[in-house]
């Protein structure tokens, strides 16, 4: 009777110990290694951009950038008791696509900020919804102006905006190139033509002549109606505001067709896609850029490195100002951490946060004026000398 009495509360004890175990577990009690830390939630930080669609190059630039900038400063968050989560979400270049995933990121409450959109056209009506939210939203390569003119307290750029580099590109080819007549085709896109209004107006202003003004339509290939036009009009350069795909296109049946103007391209165009495109005719050709080939300095070159050994590629121009944007956005979480008392801080802490980041990235020191633009952003100027990505610097514009 003693002996299966002893036995009794020799189980019972080891049942309470049992569950006392499982409680300290479930409550971020530390194991006697000390390894455990406590858990005060989860962050997430999501990208947008084409993953899928003739963008898609693009779009997963946009990513990669992001996501190595999230790896290389989410310890420090980490350490601070926080699981960190990246994100990647596609919007397909399509703004009602940027607007339902918008609407489906607001519900997340642990998504506290998003490095987004690609497109212009996607990204302003996008940023409608994340600032009903006040999720915090930054882009690396949406250039329209109306972006940060609306002074959206949660929404900034890191990248210059088509007035600056259309006209950068107006100022260069006047200059440098002393044209005295253009030739101005985009895509319809607010992005698109956004910049090439943007070049016509400046080229006007320095004694331009535009003799044709055309949009194009982006999926298309056969742009000989426009090519005839430019054929005929014989201008002194065709700029062109939009993607490289029909930039392509279009840049190679002009030179079959024996038309030899100077050939400008936008941002848009800034990609080792628009060579491969264009094959043989990209030689000559200029475009813009918001960053130039970071491998020129060497601590460009130990980036690009880094960047290749991580991803299997060399990263292009988008994916510099990409990794800006990312670094951003995290220091801008980690101050927002830290004035909240190292807890999670609300959506609106972060976007107050973000703006008053001040940080060095791999383009250049990133900070915001009161709209939310990059306040040492440049556009830069560059010529393909030969068939190979990137092109060379030839010129540089400050804001």
């Amino acid at each position: 009777m003693k002996k299966s009495r002893m036995t009794v509360l020799l189980a019972v004890a080891l049942c309470l110990v049992f569950a006392f175990t499982i409680v300290l577990a479930g409550c971020g009690g530390k194991s006697g290694s000390g390894d455990q830390q406590s858990d005060k939630g989860t962050i997430k930080i999501v990208t947008v951009s084409p993953l899928s669609g003739t963008q898609a190059p693009f779009g997963e630039a946009v990513k990669l950038g992001v996501q190595m900038a999230v790896e290389d400063k989410k310890a420090e968050i980490e350490k601070m008791g926080f699981k960190v989560e990246f994100m990647p979400q596609d919007d397909s270049a399509d703004p009602k696509m940027g607007v339902a995933v918008a609407q489906k990121l607001i519900t997340d409450e642990d998504v506290l900020a998003v490095a987004g959109h690609m497109n212009s056209g996607v990204t302003i009506p996008a940023s409608e919804i994340y600032a009903k939210a006040n999720l915090a939203m930054y882009t690396s390569f949406a250039t329209n102006p109306m972006i940060t003119e609306r002074a959206l307290k949660n929404v900034g750029r890191i990248c210059n905006r088509d007035d600056i580099q259309g006209s950068a590109a107006a100022k260069f080819a006047v200059d440098t190139l002393k044209i005295k007549t253009a030739f101005v085709v985009h895509d319809k896109s607010a992005y698109g033509q956004g910049v090439a209004d943007e070049f016509k107006k400046k080229a006007e202003e320095l004694g331009v002549k535009t003799v044709g003004y055309e949009g194009l339509t982006q999926g298309e290939v056969d742009f000989s109606a426009i090519v005839n036009k430019v054929v005929q009009a014989k201008p002194d350069v065709l700029y062109y505001g939009g993607n490289y795909t029909e930039a392509g296109c279009l840049l190679k049946q002009m030179r079959e067709k024996g038309n030899n103007a100077v050939f400008i391209g936008s941002d848009g165009e800034d990609s080792p896609e628009w060579v491969k495109v264009t094959g043989k005719y990209i030689v000559g050709a200029y475009y813009t850029t918001m960053a130039p080939d970071i491998s020129a300095t060497a601590e460009g070159k130990a980036w690009a490195e880094r960047f290749n050994q991580r991803f299997g590629k060399m990263p292009e121009a988008i994916s510099t100002y990409s990794y800006d944007t990312g670094l951003v956005i995290m220091q801008g979480l980690l101050d927002a951490i830290k004035a909240n008392g190292d807890k999670k801080p609300t959506r609106e802490q972060v976007s107050e946060a973000v703006r008053k980041v001040e940080v060095k990235g791999i383009t250049g020191t990133i900070a915001f004026d009161e709209k939310g633009d990059n306040k040492n952003a440049k556009s830069f100027v560059m010529q393909f000398k030969e068939e190979k990505y990137p092109g060379v610097l030839a010129s540089e514009v400050s804001k």
